[in-house]
């Protein structure tokens, strides 16, 4: 078997951070939430918006082709792919306000629980086959954050 290319390793494994000892998800949901923090104080608000769904829209697909690539070598549902938790955690930041701390704080958290506990359906997503299942359940678990925040920030005012 052909060892897999640099590219998919470096885009599957969230730029190395699931190769980390300790909770490689964790770790790949918390690089996505410090680049999106980084980002909303270099740019704009509705730049970050946009550039939040670009890397959504660019990771979706590039991290489908990544996990299938890797499983072919690293077998199932590898725990060292996080490149899903990455997007998982940019869809709930998408209700964030710019640099603010305690949402941003508060989508990494939430993603977090709906990924780890699979609630509403999530665990079913994890049935579609090589890279979209391994995609989907965290995409499920990002839209069920991104609801929860926007509820949120609506209750608060």
């Amino acid at each position: 078997m052909r060892k897999p290319s640099l590219f998919s390793v470096v885009i599957g494994t969230g730029f190395g951070s699931g190769f980390s000892p300790v909770a490689p998800g964790t770790m790949g949901a918390l690089l996505a939430t410090l680049v999106w923090f980084g980002l909303s104080y270099l740019v704009s608000d509705i730049c970050l918006l946009w550039l939040t769904v670009v890397l959504i829209l660019a990771f979706t697909p590039a991290g489908i082709w990544a996990a299938d690539s890797l499983e072919a070598y690293w077998g199932k549902d590898p725990s060292r792919v996080v490149v899903d938790e990455m997007i998982g955690v940019w869809i709930p930041l998408l209700a964030a306000p710019a640099g603010h701390v305690w949402y941003a704080l508060g989508a990494f958290v939430l993603f977090r629980l709906f990924d780890i506990f699979k609630p509403l359906g999530i665990r079913r997503m994890e049935r579609f086959p090589g890279g979209v299942g391994v995609m989907a359940d965290d995409i499920l678990a990002g839209v069920y954050a991104f609801i929860v925040l926007i509820a949120a920030r609506w209750l608060i005012g």
